[in-house]
């Protein structure tokens, strides 16, 4: 009998290899990053923020949908937390809202600010017990009142009362901007026959539109999310209830994807009739046959890396993993037959990582390290030594996985569900900080802005010329040395490259 060969090929990662320049005829206008997300999902920028709690909550799914890109929610959260979390991205900005927040004519000003400060919104339809409009109030009518009387005043005896501009139920978008011009209104509220209130349209969002042109939206024109599931305990009733809350894109994300209860897990919600109709990515992978393995479970695309990411031990806790070009590239050999979007996940440090990843095989890149640190994530800044810091940390590190008098819904993503003491964890991460790098969009720009660059080097239009045009040149440690800048000082850091 045969023994099968022991050594695989040789592994690259990103700093092994150069991307060749090409002849190029392009325009900074002619070139578009649009690129798949899943098989029926496009984002206009090829960027997600990683399912980590130091990157991504509501406010970073926000910001990146808002970027073209697309957040991902972590799931070290309970049910109702994520749910909400993806509830507070759905309500952000929309077309129409179809199930405002309302409040009672009963309720008190305390409440209405407390309110307020929950979903960030500030004004809210008055409704009575049979959801019929009966006014609207705002912040600004909180102005009026002192503070030291909000806990008795009541709603209806400051709102602004009927009769209201309003629309019908079924009004256009174009109608509806035209009302709320000619009446210098903030907020449209939608209501039927019977004055109950159906919907409401308010001014913000098509200002947010004009102002993010890019931006990732559903068909309802509400910002994409995406939010990250596992496989354990209540995995089903965490995907049902995030489905049910408007999530776009369900994660079913462990750090060994090729696993036959993961593989199940993606198969039901790919053909059960409650759940079919999302979109589904599984991971993480780092070969063909585990890339091969959620295809064929039908999953809608592929999450590749295994122990890429600055603050993952996997590697060298367990001796396992692939490096990440040859991971990807291995994926997308089974992925790119069957139609399925490969995404490369983690390991990145530079905005030419990014082409570099594209060429490879992947469609997008997942972000943890290049995105921590900036305003939006969770967090608050951190002062040393005069400069600011942001906690960032991994999903397998010793503070995702242990309990600190709270439950910890992060351990099944490292197969340790069934550990009750904290003691007996195995992390596969480490916990740190970044310095702080300000807001996304000024990170986004620069990372988004280098992918443009890569693809007029290349001579590559699209994302899918980038993907079939670019070829790699393998380099030496000399070389590496010679890519970044030497025999110099650095005075002044630029925006977009840290040594």
């Amino acid at each position: 009998m045969e023994l099968p060969e022991k050594f695989a090929d040789l592994g690259l990662t990103y700093d092994d290899v150069l991307l060749l320049p090409g002849y190029s005829d392009l325009a900074p206008s002619d070139i578009d990053t649009t690129s798949r997300l899943t098989r029926e999902l496009f984002l206009k920028t090829p960027l997600i923020s990683a399912a980590m709690d130091t990157v991504t909550e509501s406010r970073m799914a926000i910001a990146m949908a808002r970027q073209g890109g697309i957040g991902v929610l972590h799931r070290n959260l309970s049910i109702e937390d994520q749910a909400y979390q993806v509830d507070l991205v759905k309500r952000t900005q929309t077309g129409i809202i179809s199930n405002p927040v309302t409040i009672g004519p009963d309720a008190t000003l305390e409440q209405l600010d407390r309110l307020a400060g929950e979903y960030r919104i500030s004004g809210f339809p008055v409704v009575d017990s049979d959801n019929r409009l009966i006014g609207m109030i705002t912040n600004r009518d909180l102005r009026f009142t002192p503070v030291a009387e909000w806990a008795t005043t009541k709603v209806d005896e400051v709102m602004t009362q009927q009769p209201l501009i309003t629309g019908p139920s079924d009004i256009s978008r174009e109608d509806a901007t035209a009302l709320l011009r000619s009446h210098k209104r903030e907020r449209l509220p939608l209501v039927d026959a019977d004055g109950r209130l159906t919907g409401l349209i308010t001014v913000k969002d098509f200002v947010k539109g004009e102002q993010f042109p890019d931006a990732s939206y559903d068909a309802q024109g509400r910002l994409l999310v995406g939010a990250a599931i596992g496989y354990f305990g209540d995995a089903w009733e965490r995907a049902t209830t995030l489905i049910d809350a408007g999530v776009d894109v369900l994660v079913a994300d462990t750090a060994h994807g090729n696993v036959r209860m993961l593989i199940d897990m993606v198969r039901r919600l790919k053909t059960d009739p409650a759940t079919k109709h999302v979109q589904v990515i599984g991971g993480n992978v780092a070969t063909k046959a585990g890339a091969q393995s959620f295809v064929d479970a039908g999953a809608d695309a592929v999450k590749v890396g295994v122990g890429p990411g600055s603050i993952c031990t996997t590697r060298v806790v367990t001796g396992v993993g692939v490096p990440q070009i040859s991971a990807v590239y291995e994926a997308s050999l089974a992925c790119r037959a069957a139609g399925v979007p490969v995404i490369a996940d983690g390991g990145l440090r530079y905005s030419g990582e990014i082409g570099k990843a594209i060429v490879a095989g992947a469609d997008t890149v997942m972000l943890g390290s290049m995105l921590a640190g900036t305003e939006e994530t969770p967090g608050d800044l951190i002062l040393v030594n005069g400069k600011q810091y942001k906690a960032y940390r991994g999903m397998g590190s010793m503070g995702a996985m242990s309990s600190r008098g709270k439950k910890s819904y992060s351990k099944d993503r490292y197969f340790q569900a069934e550990v009750t003491s904290d003691d007996m964890i195995v992390p596969e991460g480490v916990e740190g900080q970044v310095p702080y790098k300000g807001t996304l969009a000024t990170v986004a720009h620069q990372l988004v802005g280098g992918l443009h660059q890569t693809m007029f080097y290349v001579g590559a239009r699209t994302i899918p010329e980038l993907q079939e045009n670019g070829r790699f040149v393998r380099i030496t440690s000399a070389s590496l040395k010679e890519s970044h800048p030497h025999d110099v000082q650095v005075t002044v850091e630029a925006p977009n490259y840290r040594a």
